[in-house]
């Protein structure tokens, strides 16, 4: 199993032919069923290959369990089951994604990575809000890249404490 990192940058030098705008973000890509999600390339520590983590006891039915990351212990979540979304078998695309929430690590298992794209703040809408859908305050809003359309995610709401049920 192999490891990438990615180095998360937000436009840190400017060249003169770089447009480095503060109404912008760099936002990974990632896949959950057959939508596309986006974070904030910024909270991303690094992507590593799925393994099974050590369950934990009356945990939250999406806390699959806890792995141990060069000494720290990172607690990893299903987003597809912290989202309520359908149950898709791991394959050999399914990857964890290691967060930095508020100086808290946690991975957060997903199908799949796509890229990384960069977004403008004027081009996220505010998501429609429907009773039984997914929470609003996981949802920063939607953007559409193409003809893709990106459910960009409020990480900070979605990885809380009180979220994960996780007693600080």
């Amino acid at each position: 199993m192999s490891m990438n990192t990615l180095a998360p940058q937000r436009g840190t030098g400017r060249s003169s032919g770089e447009a480095n705008d503060a109404d912008s973000g760099q936002y990974l890509s990632l896949r959950l069923g057959s939508e596309e999600y986006a974070i904030d390339i910024l909270r991303v520590q690094e992507i590593r290959s799925y393994e099974v983590p050590t369950a934990m006891v009356n945990s939250p039915s999406y806390v699959k369990g806890v792995i141990n990351l060069r000494g720290v212990i990172v607690p990893i979540v299903d987003l597809r089951l912290k989202l309520n979304l359908a149950d898709v078998k791991y394959n050999d695309f399914t990857v964890v994604i290691i967060l930095n929430i508020r100086g808290k690590v946690v991975g957060v298992v997903v199908d799949g990575v796509s890229d990384v794209v960069a977004l403008q703040n004027d081009t996220i809408k505010p998501a429609p809000q429907f009773e039984a859908a997914l929470d609003g305050r996981f949802i920063v809003g939607l953007a559409t890249l193409g003809d893709r359309m990106l459910i960009v995610m409020n990480l900070d709401a979605l990885m809380s404490n009180a979220e994960l049920g996780i007693v600080s």
